[in-house]
């Protein structure tokens, strides 16, 4: 039976990333990559399912929830998804200027972040969020306005039809627009070509075994149905949805008692140029009651395939099915162990106004959708626009603090104790700081290869403000805006 040193599952931007990253750590690892679809990337990185937010703390209200004593808005949070998306950008340019990926303008693009809100109690918390935030280095460059004509220079379509309502914006011109499914297929091609590394797709991994110090890995080819065994000294499972189940089947320890909670996902698309072109920028306002993080509603400039849109929602919805694709309406009934039933019974219990917020939004028609948009954009029109499905989250359900059957909204990596297998768990914003994630990943489970000295180099020269402090010293916080502005220029996003 054939071994190799990495088993990668799933082609999302995890996959990706993690295998270029350790690829160019150490040249002489062997990488697989397995994915079931026939196209690569197709799942949560795809561009069509997920927001395209380069989340950096900007303009996502969500990171900045909680008021100090002092009344103002507490930022660490977001200070701490800038930094690691800074790291993100650094890698992908040392990838573009190394080769390993080209075209830049394919992935990402520059697009104004603004926070938007209406009412006089949403505009006091954004002004306090905003005092907050101006005060670092990293938003330094945040504008506020109260004034509706100042707004309606930064984003019209806000403004026009609205009659005399309080609003607020934040705005910050360096936000970004990304395609994390076009970054994932760039970085898996170039994977491939490198010695000892290759990709499969129409490929399902089946089963994982314990091997010895590793793994044996069954992989079913599903153009022809047949099956063989590979072994395996690591393996990584970034398959969205399907992750927990491999990991069911891995039998690890420390998935006992975790369970999945999926929530799918619809927007509403815009294709007319005449308004595609009036709006240039990610408008995020605040999430509506119990929503969870990922459907806070907001009015986005996308570029996807050369091609310009504007996307509102999320509008979430209750599903039992893991994929988006290949997914099955018995995926969550599958998911019940022996070790996690209880958790997941008390999921309703726990959360019960999340469930009820997941059936309202079910049941909404596509009036109470555009009543929720026209919140953003009072002048849209029904015929403008179209509902389109946005792909599916499972977010983790584990056990905290004594209480089963808590929801959370943010990434989970769930690592054995041996640390041969690892698997990502969870949703935003993942994708916008998934080389910190892998980094992560990698060090916990490569240890060794992080002590030579040539690997340090080597990672200092692909993420240089690994090592700065920023949030703490101002000759770093210069450092680091040095390194941010290389990176920018060679991703085509500064000039």
């Amino acid at each position: 039976m054939d071994e190799v040193d990495v088993i990668l599952i799933g082609s999302g931007v995890m996959s990706a990333n993690l295998g270029a990253l350790l690829s160019q750590l150490d040249p002489s690892l062997s990488i697989e990559l397995y994915e079931v679809t026939k196209l690569l990337s197709q799942e949560s990185s795809n561009g069509w399912n997920n927001a395209g937010t380069g989340h950096a703390g900007i303009c996502e209200v969500a990171y900045t929830p909680d008021r100090g004593v002092d009344g103002e808005i507490k930022v660490d949070k977001a200070i701490e998804i800038f930094a690691e998306f800074e790291q993100t950008k650094q890698f992908w340019a040392h990838a573009v200027r190394t080769g390993m990926i080209d075209k830049p303008s394919e992935f990402i693009n520059q697009v104004p972040h603004i926070s938007f809100v209406v009412g006089q109690e949403q505009v006091e918390f954004l002004r306090s969020r905003y005092q907050g935030m101006r005060k670092h280095p990293f938003f330094s460059k945040m504008e506020y306005s109260e004034d509706a004509e100042q707004i309606r220079k930064w984003a019209p379509l806000l403004i026009e039809g609205r009659l005399g309502q309080p609003v607020a914006a934040t705005y910050m011109e360096a936000g970004t627009d990304v395609n994390f499914g076009e970054v994932s297929r760039k970085l898996i091609h170039w994977l491939g070509q490198q010695d000892g590394c290759s990709i499969h797709v129409e490929t399902r991994v089946t089963n994982l075994k314990r091997s010895g110090k590793g793994w044996e890995v069954t992989i079913q080819n599903l153009a022809d149905g047949t099956t063989h065994q590979k072994k395996a000294k690591f393996i990584f499972i970034g398959a969205g949805g399907g992750s927990l189940p491999l990991l069911q089947k891995a039998g690890v320890d420390e998935i006992r008692g975790y369970g999945g909670f999926p929530i799918g996902g619809q927007w509403l698309i815009c294709e007319k140029p005449e308004i595609v072109e009036r709006h240039h920028a990610k408008v995020y306002g605040l999430s509506p009651g119990e929503a969870p993080t990922m459907a806070v509603p907001h009015l986005d400039s996308r570029v996807l395939d050369g091609k310009e849109a504007l996307l509102f929602g999320p509008y979430a919805a209750w599903t039992t099915k893991f994929l988006h694709r290949g997914g099955s309406f018995f995926d969550l009934p599958g998911s019940i162990k022996f070790h996690n039933w209880l958790t997941l019974l008390k999921v309703g219990i726990s959360n019960l106004p999340l469930v009820g917020y997941l059936i309202q939004q079910g049941l909404q028609g596509m009036n109470t959708r555009l009543k929720e948009l026209r919140n953003f954009y009072p002048d849209a029109k029904a015929e403008d626009w179209k509902l389109i499905d946005a792909g599916i989250r499972v977010q983790a359900i584990k056990k905290e603090d004594g209480d089963a059957g808590i929801v959370h909204f943010g990434t989970e990596v769930v690592t054995s104790k041996d640390r041969t297998v690892s698997a990502l768990l969870g949703a935003s914003p993942g994708a916008s700081v998934c080389v910190n994630i892998v980094l992560e990943v990698a060090q916990k489970c490569f240890g060794e290869l992080f002590t030579r000295d040539e690997v340090q180099k080597r990672l200092l020269g692909m993420i240089p403000t690994l090592g700065l402090h920023s949030r703490i010293d101002p000759e770093n916080t210069a450092e680091f805006e040095k390194h941010s502005l290389n990176a920018e220029k060679t991703l085509g996003l500064r000039k």
